[in-house]
């Protein structure tokens, strides 16, 4: 027998998370706020905190993680690459220590996000944060699937950054974890700067 209209109980959904995303100096300089923002916007996200900026050395420090895992992470990602296309590191960089590697690389992404404007926002929505990260792409553009952000408009890999000993220019960041997404809207963004709205769409799409 079909239970009654008010025993039926709605299936709860997933919680509504929100994730920082930066434009980073090269994107902003391309062009390519509008397309980014539209990117999320059409896969039924939101920006519900939008401003442009300009970042100090003192700030990008603070923002992103100074623990030799993450460094060595970095110094990592560079070696795969250079292995991938039979490069010496040694040669390339003086060494092939992950983490020296990595402090190098984290040095030249201070200076990459200080170097010109950058927008901010906090992108809200189901699953936000993974969903962000699937349309930014890998975010070694050499490495990133056509039809993500950085495989659309980025052609760039850590060979090519580390040579000129600059950081990689791909794009944007978005947060990776809960808690990292968490620590970026603190860390960049005030209660008052982020707005409560719902999108025309939303009892539809959700």
């Amino acid at each position: 027998m079909p239970k009654s209209r008010t025993q039926l109980k709605k299936l709860p959904t997933p919680t509504q998370e929100r994730t920082v995303v930066i434009v980073k100096p090269d994107g902003v300089k391309r062009g390519l706020v509008g397309e980014i923002i539209r990117r999320f916007e059409q896969r039924g996200l939101k920006a519900v905190a939008l401003e442009m900026f300009s970042a100090t050395k003192d700030q990008i420090d603070g923002h992103y993680p100074k623990a030799e895992a993450w460094i060595t992470r970095l110094g990592t990602k560079t070696l795969d690459t250079y292995n991938q296309y039979k490069i010496d590191p040694k040669k390339e960089l003086g060494t092939a220590d992950p983490f020296a590697i990595g402090s190098k690389v984290r040095g030249w992404l201070l200076d990459y996000m200080t170097s010109g404007p950058m927008v901010k926002m906090i992108v809200e929505g189901i699953h936000a944060i993974d969903m962000v990260r699937k349309i930014c792409g890998h975010t070694l553009p050499n490495k990133a699937e056509m039809g993500t952000i950085r495989g659309d408009y980025s052609v760039d890999s850590p060979a090519a950054a580390n040579r000129d000993q600059r950081g990689i220019h791909n794009l944007v960041h978005a947060s990776e974890t809960p808690e990292e997404a968490n620590h970026e809207i603190e860390y960049w963004f005030s209660p008052e700067d982020v707005y409560e709205y719902k999108r025309a769409e939303e009892d539809i799409m959700f």
